[in-house]
Formats: C-alpha cells, sequence, structure tokens
C-alpha cells in the first residue's frame, strides 16, 4: 500500500515536469534503464517526498518499466490485435505482491476461453472474471462486454478446489449459492399478495418507520431481488468470505441498476451496497481498481446526502437520531481516505481519516454504562444503539430503547390487524359463493375493498382482464396442449380466453361442445342491474361485514 502512494506522488510530479520515462534520456535503445539519469531524478525527488533516495529510485524504476510494458503492449495490439490484461489473482495464488500477472489474448474470444487459460495457467477452477465492477458472461465475446487492451480483471474463485472432499461437501458452490438465491427473492417479489394469506408469504417494502411503500411492480420486483442478494452478500461478509460475498452484492447491484433514479434516491440501501462492495475490494487487496472504487463512494456518498440531508436534517425529523446513520458515514469516509491515500493524496487522506477518529469516538460506547443498560433486561445490541443514538446519555438510552421495543411491537400489531381484516374480508367474499383464491385476487386489485372486490368478481369479462394478460392465457405451450388433443387453433384459443388461460376447463368446454364453441358461448354475458347490487347495497353489504 506504501508502494502505491509513494508511485502515485511520482506520478503527479513527473506529469507535472512533462518527464516520460519510456523515453531518452531515462530509457535506452534496448528499452533499459539510463541509471546516471535515473538516479540523478531519484536524488531530486528523494527530499520532496521524504524518502531515501535508493525508494525513491526503486519506485522510479516500477512507474518506468510499467511505462515500457504499456508501450509494447500498445504496439502488439496494433499489430496482432492482442491485448494484454491485467489479472488481479487470489491472494494465496500471488507469490509476489510486488509482481502483476498478465495475460495476452485476442479481445473477440469468450470470456469462457479465458477463464480456461486461467485455469491451466495459475492452477484455479470455478472462477468469475470481473470488469469494472460487472461480472463477465462467460459465454459473450471479451470486446462485447467493455474489455480493451490493458484492462484490469478481477478473478474471483467460487469455491476452493484445493479443500479436502468433506469441506468440498459442505461448502455450496457459489454460482449455485446465486442461483439458489435468485429463485428464492424471485418467487417473493412475484407474490403480490394476490394468493391466500393463511398458506401464502408476502412482502412488502416499507420505509423506516414500517410503513408500506406504494412501488411500481418491476421496480418491486427488482429491489426485493437486490435486498436478497445484498443480505446474503452481506451474511457472507460477515463469515469473511469476501469472494464469495463480492459475487452476490454485484449481482445486487444489477438488480438496483432496474430501479428507477427516485427511487434509488430515497433509501439509502443503494448507498450501503456501495460500501460493502468497496469494503469487499480492500479485503481481497483489490484496490488497484481505483476507478470503480471511486465512483461508487461517489455515488454512495451522493444517495446519503438525498436521503438524509445535508446535515442530516431529514434523518433526524424521521428517526429523531442519527446513530446508525453515522456509523454508515464512518465506514465512508475510512475508506474514501484509504482511497486518497493510495492515490497520493496525503492530505485529503489525513483529512477524512479525523473525520473517521472523530466519529469513531463519539459511536464507541462506555463499557459501564454498557453493563448497566443490560442489567436492566437489554441485549447487548440494543444497549449499543441506544447509546449511540443518545450521544451517549444513559437514562436517554433507556427510553430510546423503550421505545424502539413498543414501536416494533406496535408495527407487528398492525401487521397482525391487516393479515386479519384481510382474511375476515376473504371470507365474506367465499361466503357469497366465490372460490378463495378469486376472492383474494380480487381483494388484492381493489386495495382491500370488498365492495369493489364483490364487482370485479360479478363481471367475469374483468376478472379476466384484471388476473390474467391476454398472453398468459393464450401462451403457446396451452394452445399447443389442446392442438395435440385435435382441437382447431381458433376453437383452442377461444376456450382459453373463456376458461382464462384454464387448460383442463378449456378442454373440458371443447368435448362438450364438440370441439366447436356456439356464438351464445362466444358472445360476452351481459349485466343487468337485477344480477348486481346497486351502490347503496354494496355499501350496507359493506357496513354488515366489517370491510376493509
Amino acid at each position: 500500500m506504501a508502494e502505491q502512494n509513494t508511485e502515485a506522488k511520482l506520478k503527479n510530479l513527473l506529469k507535472q515536469e512533462k518527464i516520460q520515462l519510456w523515453n531518452p534520456p531515462y530509457t535506452d535503445d534496448h528499452n533499459q534503464p539510463a541509471t546516471q539519469h535515473m538516479q540523478e531524478l531519484a536524488e531530486r525527488y528523494a527530499p520532496q517526498l521524504g524518502l531515501s533516495a535508493p525508494e525513491v529510485g526503486g519506485a522510479l524504476e516500477s512507474i518506468r518499466a510499467q511505462a515500457v510494458r504499456r508501450g509494447k503492449g500498445n504496439r502488439k495490439f496494433r499489430e496482432t490485435s492482442v491485448a494484454t490484461l491485467e489479472l488481479l489473482l487470489p491472494r494465496d495464488k500471488v507469490k509476489d505482491p510486488k509482481k502483476k500477472n498478465f495475460l495476452e489474448t485476442r479481445l473477440d474470444v469468450t470470456a469462457q476461453q479465458v477463464v480456461d487459460r486461467i485455469v491451466e495457467e495459475f492452477g484455479l477452477k470455478h472462477l468469475k472474471l470481473i470488469l469494472n465492477g460487472r461480472t463477465l458472461n462467460v459465454d459473450q465475446h471479451l470486446d462485447q462486454q467493455g474489455v480493451k487492451n490493458h484492462s484490469k480483471v478481477m478473478v474471483l474463485r467460487v469455491s476452493d478446489a484445493e479443500q479436502v472432499s468433506k469441506e468440498e461437501e459442505d461448502k455450496k458452490n457459489q454460482s449455485e449459492s446465486i442461483q439458489r438465491t435468485q429463485k428464492g427473492f424471485q418467487i417473493l417479489s412475484e407474490r403480490d399478495g394476490s394468493e391466500d394469506p393463511e398458506s401464502t408469504p408476502f412482502l412488502e417494502i416499507a420505509d423506516q418507520k414500517g410503513n408500506p411503500l406504494k412501488i411500481p411492480h418491476l421496480e418491486k420486483k427488482a429491489l426485493i431481488l437486490a435486498m436478497g442478494f445484498h443480505e446474503k452478500g452481506r451474511s457472507l461478509m460477515k463469515r469473511k468470505q469476501y469472494d464469495n460475498a463480492l459475487c452476490h452484492l454485484l449481482q445486487a447491484d444489477q438488480q438496483f441498476s432496474k430501479c428507477g433514479s427516485a427511487l434509488l434516491g430515497s433509501v439509502d440501501n443503494y448507498a450501503v451496497l456501495q460500501l460493502d462492495i468497496v469494503w469487499c475490494y480492500q479485503a481481497l487487496e483489490a484496490l488497484s481498481c481505483l476507478e470503480d472504487g471511486r465512483s461508487r463512494l461517489q455515488r454512495a456518498e451522493e444517495c446519503f446526502l438525498k436521503c438524509y440531508g445535508e446535515q442530516q436534517q431529514r434523518l433526524l425529523m424521521i428517526k429523531g437520531n442519527m446513530g446508525r446513520e453515522e456509523v454508515l458515514f464512518l465506514r465512508l469516509h475510512l475508506l474514501q481516505s484509504l482511497l486518497s491515500y493510495l492515490e497520493g493524496d496525503d492530505s485529503q487522506a489525513r483529512r477524512l481519516l479525523s473525520k473517521v477518529e472523530s466519529l469513531y469516538g463519539r459511536l464507541c460506547p462506555d463499557s459501564e454504562k454498557m453493563a448497566q443498560l443490560m442489567d436492566l433486561g437489554f441485549t447487548e445490541r440494543e444497549a449499543r444503539l441506544g447509546l449511540r443514538a443518545s450521544g451517549g446519555d444513559l437514562h436517554e438510552a433507556a427510553i430510546h430503547i423503550t421505545t424502539r421495543r413498543q414501536e416494533r411491537q406496535d408495527l407487528m400489531q398492525r401487521e397482525r390487524q391487516k393479515r386479519r381484516r384481510r382474511t375476515e374480508s376473504i371470507t365474506t367474499l367465499t361466503e357469497l359463493g366465490f372460490s378463495r383464491r378469486d376472492a383474494a385476487r380480487a381483494l388484492h386489485h381493489a386495495d382491500g375493498d370488498v365492495d369493489k372486490a364483490y364487482c370485479i368478481l360479478l363481471d367475469s369479462s374483468q376478472v379476466a382482464q384484471t388476473f390474467t394478460s391476454l398472453e398468459d392465457v393464450l401462451s403457446p405451450e396451452k394452445v399447443d396442449q389442446l392442438l395435440y388433443l385435435g382441437f382447431e387453433r381458433d376453437s383452442a384459443e377461444a376456450a382459453l380466453r373463456l376458461t382464462g388461460g384454464d387448460v383442463q376447463s378449456a378442454t373440458q368446454l371443447l368435448l362438450d361442445n364438440q370441439g366447436v364453441l356456439s356464438p351464445d358461448l362466444l358472445s360476452p354475458p351481459s349485466t343487468s342491474s337485477s344480477s348486481s347490487p346497486s351502490s347503496e347495497e354494496a355499501s350496507t353489504s359493506s357496513t354488515s361485514t366489517g370491510g376493509v
């Protein structure tokens, strides 16, 4: 890390003086260093950096060698289209931390071909390649995914092939873990609360006070997937499985990208994810990916400011304190300080580090006060968060913890009441002759209004339009099943429309009518005033049944 700091400072000095180490008089005709000129330069810069001349000389030679290698790589790429990629390998595969690992390849090959070469050359198995925070698709060509000459590609190991067999059995393959996570949260994200509430769980997105947020369906689905991947990644971080964690976090980042900017600016989850990704970078000693790390920290800071306000005034208004969020700012400033140091900006690094020390002093709870709160029956976590929220005041911390407990109980009580009202409303509709499934769906689309749900259920054409899209009703698979049974396409499609896409019911309908549907069946039923209640009757029905 110190070497990166020194090299960054020297690069700034060289840039200011417009010195090109890869050209004479610092590099001779054979691309070797010109010793005398390099030594003079090292002696001139040493006092400015507060280092010895040999230390500065070694750093200058490293910069010169990199520049020469880059120049050779550029010529080779122009002449042969063979690119040079810098590989950031897992730490235990790096024999010399100061030596970089390169791979020469054409860019019109698939990422899988590069993976195969890495497996062969470095003895790694089950890899993922990361470029600028994105996982490369093994089936696509490198140049189609933004890989260029001199790109830095991170190599993540998804399982350790050198573990003994029992450990291999215990440790699931990372790609399978990602697929399981995606499948589980995909199912949850697609449940919209329209199923039977007694047997089907469903998720709601809530604000910091637990109040449900109205979010468009597609964004809600992406947000649930993103939060699921993020939570799995954080649990892996706690177990220090940073390779595995980073893969899940990047999947979360991909899902967050499907959400609108307004949503991302109103929740802090996206900002916390950016911190976690950069934290994994530093844990994997992959901070040479400075560009991606810097942009992520900038996005995190901008998101925090939008969510909390410039001086956290919005946060104070909503929550009354900012204890938990100050921990996030501590992590943000710590990572920013580290990146500034690696870029050679010592003054900025020191300024940010002083912020970290100040925050840490405020957030580190007093052990005696922690013990007193725990003696009162509070958990260690509650005591710590309570002291942070109250600025270390013991009495205020106890009040804060008690208030938070009551808020959680109230939230759970409201949720139980909402579910009970929902169940009662569905029961009311089933007593009127509708199935529980249809009643639950109608109630969902009516936003809990029993009267509207009843009207929806009465109008069969509206039921079909509301519950099932035409594409789903007439899916190729369903139509093909009826065609295989010998029915004509027109009749098959008409039967599916009439039955809402239920293949069994459509089959029975066609069999009952010898495969040909009469015009009477195809015409929509009329709704007369006698078959549906008036608005007054509907209102009375709602009152008598205690609807939502």
